[in-house]
């Protein structure tokens, strides 16, 4: 994998650049669809291309080995060909999911997380040696390592305890990872993950010993896990500020269109997150000028099209006043049409972000945005 910075802007840290993989660029700053399942929900993968503009999108390393299982991904021949996506994957590691499953989960540092499935309750051990196993049979072509995901918030022994395994499991990620090879032909990147909970001082420990690695690239990660969003941004701003400038860095779980060009600001090249679609699902439309609940009376005879001037057919060809009917109604071509707009904003939001780095207007562009993009309509 291969990344360059084409501009910095001046008046802040935003960075515009072009990571390149095996499976095609990508244009950062990137916004990735968050395809758990293997698939991103309600969405066809040629919408994902050709209306949404998606260049990368997530598996999710977890839910994909307890089903469909790694057995029929690698006779498949990878989650490339098993989900008909020719373009970048990245996998997260599980770590968040076990993380999320704290009552049913036990952390043993030597060995890795022994878990209960959350479908049948079978018992699995995630080693990171198993972790990295599974990506390479996953063949995405941006892996995580693993790693441990404080909560918020915690005590600082905690999250100094959390930080000691995170960082060893990672050193045996990073051993099994150059001791095996990728299965299907095209090559793999394997990312650290920066952890510390809100602990300045265990932040700056976590990505001195990552930077010792030399990886492709970064990610910045328990920090969208409950905390007030002034500490979101301090903790971002911190990592960034002493990760390698020639690196991607990837921020996980970030968030709404505000969050985004926030901590596109402070140097993040790239983010995920399950909020554009799960809240199309719902009837939260994000749009330029604010958010629209489309449940809400006041859109019943409301038959402006979603966006007249937007390059999505649905924005075009759809009314708010249908739209409506259609969620109020429980018919599920509602939540498709909240998940294909929410998407396609989502990826115009940073392309838009991108453009106005490369013309130098970003940061007068980035404060006009973000109170209009936060407010309801």
């Amino acid at each position: 994998m291969q990344f360059i910075v084409e501009k910095s802007d001046e008046k802040s840290s935003a960075r515009a650049g072009v990571i390149t993989t095996d499976h095609g660029k990508i244009q950062t700053p990137i916004f990735m669809p968050v395809g758990t399942l293997g698939a991103v929900k309600a969405i066809h993968m040629y919408d994902l291309k050709d209306e949404v503009k998606a260049q990368i999108i997530l598996g999710n390393t977890y839910h994909l080995y307890l089903r469909p299982g790694m057995g029929v991904i690698e006779a498949a021949g990878g989650l490339h060909q098993f989900n008909g996506w020719d373009r970048p994957i990245l996998t997260d590691s599980g770590g968040f999911q076990v993380f999320s499953l704290s009552n049913t989960r036990k952390i043993k540092p030597d060995e890795g997380v022994w878990f209960q499935s959350h479908i049948d309750g079978s018992r699995h051990l995630f080693s990171p040696e198993k972790v990295i196993d599974i990506q390479r049979t996953i063949g995405s072509d941006i892996m995580m390592a693993f790693d441990e995901c404080p909560p918020y918030p915690c005590t600082y022994e905690y999250a100094r305890k959390s930080l000691d395994i995170t960082l060893g499991w990672l050193d045996r990620c990073w051993k099994h990872f150059h001791e095996t090879e990728p299965k299907y032909g095209h090559s793999q990147a394997l990312f650290p993950i920066v952890q510390g909970s809100t602990y300045k001082d265990l932040r700056t420990k976590s990505v001195e010993h990552i930077v010792k690695l030399d990886s492709e690239g970064v990610a910045i990660g328990g920090i969208a896990v409950g905390e007030p969003t002034d500490m979101m941004y301090e903790m971002a701003d911190h990592c960034c500020q002493i990760l390698p400038k020639d690196k991607p860095r990837y921020l996980m779980g970030v968030g709404t269109p505000a969050n985004i060009l926030e901590n596109i600001a402070l140097g993040v090249d790239m983010f995920d997150c399950v909020m554009p679609a799960r809240d199309g699902r719902h009837g939260l439309l994000f749009t330029w000028d604010g958010i629209m609940n489309m449940k809400n009376e006041k859109w019943k005879a409301d038959f402006t099209p979603l966006d007249a001037s937007s390059d999505l057919t649905a924005d075009r060809i759809y009314t708010r006043a249908y739209l409506r009917h259609l969620y109020t109604a429980g018919e599920m071509l509602g939540p498709m049409i909240g998940t294909i707009h929410n998407l396609h904003f989502y990826l115009q939001l940073v392309t838009t972000a991108r453009q106005k780095i490369l013309e130098g207007t970003f940061t007068e562009w980035k404060n006009l945005m973000v109170p209009k993009l936060s407010t309801r309509l």
